[in-house]
């Protein structure tokens, strides 16, 4: 009849229901109960939603696979200001050591979120000179959410590093900012990175 179409073979997301002894179940015909006695019931769809959500034939939603989102990248030569192209002041970097889902963009170096949910972001950079103040933003769709400070006039590779959670929406954008101050980037001592903690 209109059974399940997709199977262990086709690779698709698979839901797994214990159901109590003698819990009746329709099928998808909607036709006779089918009666379960201790068993495991797989249900499944082969269309899953954009947001990366499968709804079952019994209208349960369960996360797939694509749903994994998650980055790292990496600078590996210092970043003066004078290196950039454009007035923005983007932190620019030019390595990725994670990039599940590809949402970074090397050559922007910003991060597009494929659907809404919590999202957790942190970076950590370290100034070039003594005597000099740097100061970086996270920005989000052009705006500061917050910002790290390293100051201290005596020392030379001082780090200033940040943290934060983001409700963000589908297509929201976020890249680091230099507000001041020049970065060191050798060695890798620059990072940013970020994953979806659960869509919503």
């Amino acid at each position: 009849g209109g059974g399940c179409s997709c199977c262990l073979a086709a690779a698709l997301p698979l839901l797994l229901l214990l159901l109590p002894a003698g819990c009746p179940v329709r099928a998808q015909n909607d036709t006779e109960p089918i009666v379960l006695e201790g068993k495991c019931l797989v249900v499944c769809d082969s269309s899953p939603s954009a947001d990366g959500a499968i709804t079952s034939s019994l209208g349960i939603s369960v996360r797939s696979g694509s749903a994994k989102v998650a980055f790292s990248a990496t600078r590996s030569t210092n970043h003066e200001p004078s290196e950039m192209s454009n007035r923005t002041m983007t932190i620019y970097f030019d390595q990725v050591l994670v990039n599940i889902g590809n949402h970074f963009d090397l050559t922007s170096s910003i991060f597009v979120a494929p659907r809404k949910g919590i999202y957790s972001f942190s970076f950590h950079v370290v100034k070039v000179y003594n005597r000099q103040t740097i100061q970086v933003s996270l920005m989000q769709n052009g705006y500061p959410v917050i910002s790290a400070f390293a100051g201290d006039q005596d020392v030379t590779r001082e780090a200033a590093s940040n943290g934060v959670l983001l409700l963000m929406e589908r297509e929201d954008k976020v890249h680091l900012k230099l507000e001041r101050g020049n970065l060191m980037g050798g060695w890798k001592y620059s990072t940013f990175s970020g994953f979806l903690v659960f869509p919503l």
